[in-house]
This record gives structure tokens, sequence and C-alpha cells, in this order.
């Protein structure tokens, strides 16, 4: 009887140990994983409500003024000798200043800043022991790492690090290919050796200098890195590699979850000197708006020259993007998105607080003292209604007296009626083009929006495309009008710098059914994005893009 019941035991104690020890292997199989998140919710909420971030990208081929590692991939090994051995020896960015760099992040309105610690080339931009190849052996011979974390935590900035998994001198010295194709195919020989590698410098970085609050994962090789973060400084917030990240992109439509738009301010992330396309000031507020009304964080990238100088045109950027955060904080941080994105050119927000919805009137040509009216047709006012212009008292209009600034508003069965006059001086003339913003207190949604998905669209010849939409949620109630937007795909890098799209006719939608289009004579030899929409109370709201590439 006792010999059966130590037999039970023992029984119960392997089948228990057999399953911890399946339970274990599931953990290390989730956290090998692409997906795998544990970041805290708290820190994801934190990104969400700070909103903004500035990317420094920058290496020791700042020198050349190229794109940043990518010309070692398909280059001669007399480039890739040169690249290493030579351009290390004239690296000295001994401008480089970092509590200025970070003072101005800050006055952007910035919450976090993010620096390039290591990019695919492999070389270190800190004091490291796992390879020769880093600032340490170059004349400016100080940890700018170091410099930066210091500057960042004086003047009240999060600490973010940029660090590629991917290291293509590692792979270079293993005698292997350095391509972007097959990478882990490449690396299977010496997977072992690189993930004891890359754990050494992700050990230096999350050991060596004290709490570090974000990092950007990039390049590939995402969970074994992740592992090793999360391990060494659990409180960390990993961005790429946990979150989604669109680059050179605003994400298509609005999201409840943290994402993080990271985007350049010209068309490439290092120092370009010749050649470059600027996006102006305004464009890239309009940029900050978009990403914030859909719920999201920017993380813009600016490129410091070789000497550790900021290139002037990217500062001037920087400060006039300063100066409208600085009129309009309140309506950058602590914001989700509004039941629409926007109404035409009128970007939407709300207080993550309180029923107080932020209205960002986009491209209107607008002298100071004029009055605008604008119609509202998702908010809806109530007996507590307030509104103002945010940055200005609605009281004064600076040496015109015979001005009333005084905000007002007016419910109809039209919409929420608006009347505001841009009434703060902010440059010396009187036309400064960037974005007002109307604060409305106390208001409350007009009415409960359809979500609109856009199917994947078929290319039946090179000059004809069939394109197929639906709307998901309530369509019992309301009339709605559907239809698609289209454009030509301008690029990776180019899309960003336009938001015009062409329309298709909207036709009346016919409830419960999927609706089509079609698109003639386009060009055969480009690439086309594919957008539906639909027409709801007066607001075009348009869903996911599709891109539909040309027939080979």
């Amino acid at each position: 009887m006792k010999m059966r019941n130590y037999r039970k035991i023992i029984g119960s104690v392997v089948v228990l140990l057999i399953i911890q020890s399946l339970a274990i292997a599931q953990i290390a199989k989730d956290a090998l994983s692409s997906d795998y998140n544990q970041n805290k919710p708290e820190h994801e909420q934190w990104l969400q409500d700070a909103g903004f971030g500035i990317f420094l990208h920058w290496s020791m081929d700042s020198q050349l003024g190229t794109v940043i590692s990518h010309t070692i991939v398909g280059s001669s090994e007399d480039y890739q000798e040169r690249y290493y051995n030579e351009l290390p020896k004239t690296f000295n960015p001994y401008r480089y200043n970092a509590i200025e760099m970070a003072r101005l992040a800050k006055l952007s309105g910035a919450q976090y800043m993010v620096l390039t610690t290591k990019h695919h080339s492999g070389f270190c931009m800190w004091d490291t022991q796992t390879t020769d190849f880093n600032i340490m052996n170059t004349p400016y011979q100080k940890d700018i790492v170091k410099e930066y974390v210091d500057a960042c935590r004086e003047v009240g900035l999060k600490v973010g690090f940029y660090y590629s998994p991917e290291d293509w001198l590692f792979v270079r010295n293993q005698g292997a290919l350095i391509k972007r194709r097959d990478r882990d195919k490449i690396a299977k020989p010496f997977r072992k050796e690189y993930n004891v590698f890359m754990q050494d410098q992700l050990r230096e970085l999350l050991s060596n200098y004290g709490k570090i609050d974000i990092m950007f994962l990039d390049g590939g090789y995402w969970p074994p890195a992740k592992k090793i973060c999360w391990e060494l400084q659990p409180d960390i917030l990993i961005t790429r590699g946990a979150l989604n990240s669109p680059e050179q992109t605003v994400s298509d439509v609005a999201r409840d979850e943290a994402w993080e738009a990271c985007i350049t301010m010209n068309n490439q992330w290092a120092y370009k000197p010749t050649n470059k396309k600027i996006k102006h000031g305004t464009r890239l507020i309009e940029i900050l708006i978009e990403t914030r009304c859909k719920g999201g964080a920017l993380v813009l990238n600016v490129g410091p020259k070789p000497n550790g100088d900021l290139d002037i045109v990217e500062e001037e950027n920087l400060r006039e993007v300063a100066a409208w955060n600085f009129v309009n904080r309140e309506a950058l941080y602590n914001v989700r998105p509004w039941i629409v994105t926007h109404e035409n050119n009128i970007w939407l927000s709300k207080n993550k607080h309180d029923n107080t919805v932020y209205a960002y009137i986009t491209k209107v040509p607008w002298e100071r003292g004029d009055r605008k009216e604008f119609t509202l047709h998702s908010v809806k006012a109530t007996d507590q209604t307030k509104i103002s212009v945010v940055g200005q008292n609605d009281i004064v209009c600076e040496y015109m007296a015979d001005v009333n600034p005084e905000s007002r508003f007016k419910q109809t069965a039209k919409g929420l009626e608006i009347s505001v006059v841009r009434a703060h001086r902010i440059y010396n003339a009187n036309d400064w083009d960037n974005p007002i913003v109307v604060k409305l207190e106390n208001v409350e949604p007009a009415f409960s929006p359809v979500d609109v998905n856009t199917l994947e669209p078929q290319r039946i010849s090179g000059e004809r495309i069939e394109m197929t939409g639906e709307l998901v949620g309530n369509t019992v109630d309301d009339e709605f009008a559907v239809g698609f937007m289209y454009r030509e795909y301008g690029g990776f890098h180019e899309s960003i710098y336009s938001d015009h799209w062409e329309m298709t006719k909207l036709k009346k939608y016919r409830k419960g059914a999927e609706f089509k289009g079609g698109l003639k004579k386009l060009n055969p030899k480009k690439d086309y994005q594919i957008r539906a929409v639909v027409l709801q109370h007066g607001i075009l709201i348009p869903g996911e893009i599709i891109k539909c590439r040309k027939l080979k």
C-alpha cells in the first residue's frame, strides 16, 4: 500500500517535471519568436503620451555623405578594405556638443532621443571591448555614447539607443558574402559565435551607462537581441523589434496600440551634403500632427555632419517645429485618436483624460487678424462646451485694436460651426503658415463611424486594376457612399513627400455587400497604391493602403 503511494507520488512528480519542462521549452520558444514582446504596458502608454522624439543617425561614413553602411553591400574588396581601414583614421567629430544637441531636441518638443550606437557596418560609437572598429580608434578618441547619455539625462530626455544586431564586419571576418537577402542562411554556420558577439555588445550598452529607456533594434536577428535587452533591463521599452514601426511613412489608419513612425528630415538617414530633398518645416509639423491623430509617436531623424555639427537647414527646421510645439504643446502630449482621424484638411485628436477634442487646421492660407469659419461633422457640442485657440488668449491681437479674436461656435443641423481668428503673433510678418489648433472642451461624438477595409486588388492587365472594399460596423442606420483613392507609388522614400490622391466616383453603398471599382488606362510600368473610402455624415473615411504591383 505504501509502495503504491510512493509510486503515485513519484509518478506525479515526473508528470509535473515534464509539464514544467514543456512550459520552459514553450517560454524559450516564445522568446525566440519575432513577435515576442515583454514591454510593460505602462511604458508603451508613455510612448503614446510622449508622442515625439529625435533620432540621430550618425557614423564614420558620414564623412562621405553616402547612405549609412549600405554602400558595403555589393562593393569590391578594395572598397571594403578602404572603408574599414581608412575611414576611421579621418573621423573626428570635434565640434560635437552633446548638451547643445540635447537642448535643441528638448526645445523642439521631443520627450526622448535615439542615437545610432552601431549601424550595420559594425562601427561602434562607444568604448567597446568587442571590436577595434570603434570610436576610440579614431582621432576623436572619446566615448560618444557616454557623452550622449549624460546630455540626455541633464536636460530631462528619455535615453534611447539604436542598435543593429546585424554586423557586416563580423560577417566579412568569417569570409562570408555581405548581402541583405538570405541573411539567416549566410549566418547559419557561425550563428552561435554571432549571438555571443551581439549579446556581449548589448551587455556593454545596457550595463555601462545606467538605465536606458528605449531600444530601437534594426537589421534583423531581433529575438536573441530582445531577450538579452529585457534580461538586463526589464524596464526598457523596445520599439522597432517589438512594436509596429513604419519607416518613411505613417500608419494608414488610427491604431489603439502604441506604434512609432521613424521618418527622416531629408531623403536619407545620415548626413547628405548634396542632392538632398528636405521636407520643409510645415510639412514636418503636418506629419507630426497626422501621427498623433492616428495614435502614434514620431521619431524624427536628423544626421549630424562628420564634424559633429547639425546641418544648418535641419537645425532651422527643428527650430520651426520647436516654435509650433511651444505654442501648441498641450495638443501634442497625452492625446489619443478621435472617432475619425480627420475631416478634409482638419485633423482631430482627443485628450486621453477628458472630453476635449483638438482640431488641427492645416493647409489654410491665413494671415494674422483674419477670421475663418469651419464646420465639423464628427464633433457635437454640449451645454458645457467651450472653445479657444491653443496658445492665444482670444482677447488681444497685437497692433490690431479693431480685431476681436474671440473664438465662437454654434451647433446646427449641418454640424458644429466654429469661427476663430489667427491672433497670435509668431513671426514679424503676419503670414505664419503653420497649422493652428482649436481646443473644444466638453464635446461628444456626433455619430458612430464605420470602418472601411481595403481588400487585395487585382491587376488584370498592365493598364487595368480591379479594386474591392468592405464596410465593418453598424451599416444599418446611415446612408453611405463608397469608392476608392489611388495614386502612383512614389517609392519607399518618396511617398511621404506628398499626400495627393486621385478619387474614383463615389457610389451609393448596397447594404451587406463588398463594393468594387475599376481603374483603366494606367501606366503599365508603375506600381499603384489603393485604398477604399466611405463617405459618412459628410466625412471621407479612408481604409488601409494596399500596393498593387505592375505585372511582370
